[in-house]
This record gives structure tokens, sequence and C-alpha cells, in this order.
């Protein structure tokens, strides 16, 4: 039986590691997966807030105790899982499937037949759930991936297969897949698909990112409308922002492979890491002229995903006084390395600095100590329930795309993710100084361990 001391370690270390399988790719994730002992990884899956891509791949990977202590967690919301809602929720209320099945004529509905409808009902996910739910003939992975790459089916009709559908994961993926389509807008529940994929545990952003299609819907996916029904809360808009940070990554700083990316992405039809890899490469693939209007501009998404050196605070204008914003801001800056007395004394100053724009999400990250605190939201901003439980949406996405800036020295080297998810426990400096220390494989300061 482990002693109080290992307990308290076994529960700390999870808490890190936490925080940093926000921003890890997934093969990491995956090999700290095999790396954590078994008190740290039940504490890991049972008490965290986990991102959704964690989940997916804990529950692909881990053994069958780790699905019962995630079945068990109550922040793990809306995944697929024992007592939590799922597809249920569409058949209390079926939509009018019975009425276009009459068309298809009596007897079971063949494979045309059913895809038939799916096209022609599939604006949103209900009324291709009831036909799903009608007799029919199996669909055939192969045959239905066939049919969705000469005319991609609508986007109601891919989230009804994602829920019911009982598709191979790959067979899942290609569905995000519709670069085949032509003629006419895309459509205004594109999104839903892609996002209805990550909530059931599908696939992680990384897969949505290889596997969506057309290139520039990808890109979209950082920044779509707030519109009402299915779309993206807080923390998975913010992961979806550090994968695609990380497919862009290739690129680096040059100006000159950015243009090109804003150039050729509206009319390229294949995925995000093609299109990256033709720029990189210098032979990006000409693209076809887009078959209806012109997709958005994509400057402002870019804009988002575009990592850099941090930009300068710039000195505000109003009432106040030259140089005054200047003081005040390096004050707020050098408490950042001060803790207060209470985590709730704490919590209230940077919200308040927050709010008069002495500070940004950026600078908690890069400055704050120590770095276990920045990473966690709740020791700054508070803590609340439910996955949107911050009410401050802006500093959450500049602190996660700041991470991702950081968190570049670590690459796709698990040993590296590994050492700092070790020393981020009883780690006394910053996130930049524990990624910089863990990416060289030197050694990181720790706490004076306690007599």
């Amino acid at each position: 039986m482990p002693t109080a001391q290992e307990d308290r370690t076994s529960r700390r270390l999870a808490w890190c590691v936490a925080h940093l399988l926000r921003h890890a790719p997934d093969h990491v994730v995956i090999d700290m997966i095999h790396r954590l002992d078994e008190p740290t990884l039940k504490y890991l899956c049972r008490d965290e807030w986990l991102s959704a891509p964690t989940v997916t791949l804990l529950l692909r990977h881990g053994a069958a105790a780790d699905r019962g202590f995630i079945a068990r967690n109550p922040r793990v919301v809306g995944r697929p899982l024992p007592g939590l809602p799922g597809p249920a929720r569409y058949a209390a209320r079926p939509g009018p499937g019975r009425e276009p099945a009459q068309e298809a004529g009596p007897g079971p509905l063949g494979r045309d037949a059913l895809l038939g409808l799916l096209r022609r009902h599939g604006r949103r996910p209900r009324t291709p759930l009831t036909l799903l739910r009608l007799p029919h003939d199996p669909l055939d992975p192969g045959a239905l991936l066939r049919e969705h790459a000469r005319d991609p089916l609508p986007p109601g009709a891919v989230e009804a297969l994602l829920l019911v559908g009982g598709l191979p994961l790959e067979t899942s993926l290609a569905l995000l897949d519709t670069r085949g389509r032509t003629g006419g807008d895309t459509p205004a529940s594109w999104h839903r698909p892609a996002v209805r994929a990550v909530r059931m545990g599908l696939a992680t952003f990384e897969e949505v990112v290889a596997h969506l299609a057309p290139a520039h819907l990808t890109l979209r996916l950082a920044d779509h409308p707030a519109t009402g029904g299915l779309r993206w809360s807080l923390p998975e808009q913010a992961g979806m922002r550090t994968a695609l940070t990380r497919a862009l990554s290739p690129l680096g700083d040059s100006p000159r492979h950015w243009a090109a990316l804003e150039r050729h992405a509206p009319g390229f039809r294949g995925t995000l890491p093609e299109l990256v890899a033709g720029i990189v490469s210098g032979d990006p693939t000409p693209p076809a002229p887009p078959a209806g209007p012109a997709p958005a501009p994509l400057a402002h998404v870019l804009g988002l995903l575009r990592t850099g050196p941090p930009p300068e605070h710039p000195e505000p204008r109003g009432d106040w006084e030259p140089g005054q914003f200047s003081a005040e801001r390096g004050l707020a800056l050098v408490s950042l390395a001060v803790p207060m007395d209470s985590v709730q004394e704490d919590i209230r100053w940077i919200r308040d600095c927050l709010s008069r724009g002495l500070l940004t999400g950026a600078d908690v990250v890069r400055y704050k100590v120590p770095a276990c605190w920045a990473l966690d939201e709740d020791h700054w901003l508070g803590d609340g329930d439910g996955p949107d439980r911050h009410d401050w949406p802006a500093p959450v996405l500049a602190a996660h795309a700041e991470t991702a800036r950081l968190t570049a020295p670590l690459g796709d080297d698990p040993e590296a993710w590994w050492r700092a998810a070790r020393a981020l426990p009883d780690f006394t400096g910053t996130v930049p100084e524990l990624c910089a220390a863990a990416g060289t494989g030197g050694p990181a300061p720790r706490e004076p361990s306690a007599p």
C-alpha cells in the first residue's frame, strides 16, 4: 500500500501531466500513457480535467480499468461513455424519416436508396438518424467511401453515420474529406462532422487536421462562427488551434511561405498537411479554381495561428498618464513571480490586471511561477463547472497559443516531453525555462525537498 507521501506525489504528477498533454502531439500522449505508473494513471483518468484528444487516446490505448475511471470522472463531458448522453437524445425526438422512406417502397432500404435519401435529407442529422434506424442493407465501408469520394454526403448525413453507423475508424475519418464537392456554396453546417467526431471520441484534433479537406475549411476550424448548435467548447477551440499551429510549424517564420499559404489555400482541394508539404518543398499543387463563391478571407485565421516572437505590448491611449502604463505593467509582470498569500487573492489580482489591459494570457504563461500554476488556468482565472468554465475566452486562447510557441523546443521527442513532465511538479521557474531545459536535456532546477 502506498504511503501518504507517495500518494501525494502520484496525484501531483497526474495533475501536471494533464496540463502538458493538452499541448502534446498524439504520439507523445500515447507514449506518456505507457510511461505512467498505475497510481498516477488512475488519478489522471479519475480526477483531472482531460482534453478531448487525451480522453480519446486513453480509451483507445489504455486498459479496461482506465475506461472505468474515465467514465466516473465528472470532468469528462460529452463523451460516449456509460451514463453520458449520446444518440439517444435524437432518438427521443425522431425526425420525419418514415415519410421519405416511403419513396423507396416496401421492404428494407437498399444501399443506393438509403444513400439517395441521406443526400436529399442530410442537412441536419435528425432525419438521417431516423433513416438509419429503419431496416436497410448493411453499408459496405468501401462502397460508402467510393460514393462519398464521387459526391460527398451532406454534413448531416455524415454526422449521423458517425453517430450510429458503426464504421471503422479509417472510414469515419475519410468521411471528413469533402474535396469532391462540386458547385454550390459550402453548407452552413460544414463544421459539424468534425466537431462531432472529436466530441464523440472518434478522432483527435490532429486526425481532423490530417483528414479534413479542403484545406481552407481546416483552417477555418480555428475560428468558425460562434453560431447556435453544435460548436467547439472553449478548451476544444484552444486544442484545435494548437493542432493547426503544429501542422503549420514547417512553414517557420518565412513570410514567403505564409504568403503562399494564404494564396493557395482558398483553391486547394487537398488536406492542410498536403498543402504545407507542397509549399515547403517549393512545388505546391496548382489550385483548382473554386467551384462556388470564393471562400472567406483567411488573413484573420492565419494571424491567429502564426507563431512568432511575442508582440510588444503597445502603449495605450486614454486616461493613462505618460509612462504610467509602462510602470504599472512592469509591476504587474513582476507580481507574477511573487505568488500571493492565497490562490483567491492571486486570482483577483490577475483578473484585475487582465481587465485593465496590463496583462494578457500570454504574459501569464511567460512570467508566472511556478510553471505548473501558469499552465493551469484555474490558478489565475478561477475555477467553475463545465467545459466552458472560464468567462474570459481571450486570455485562455492567448495562453494556449503562447504555450504552443514555448513548447516548440520539445518538438516530437517523447523523451523531452517526459523530462518536462517529471520536472514540472517541483519546478520553481517559468514555462519558458522549463521547456528550454527539457528540450536540451539539461537538468531542471527543483524545489529543495522538505525535511
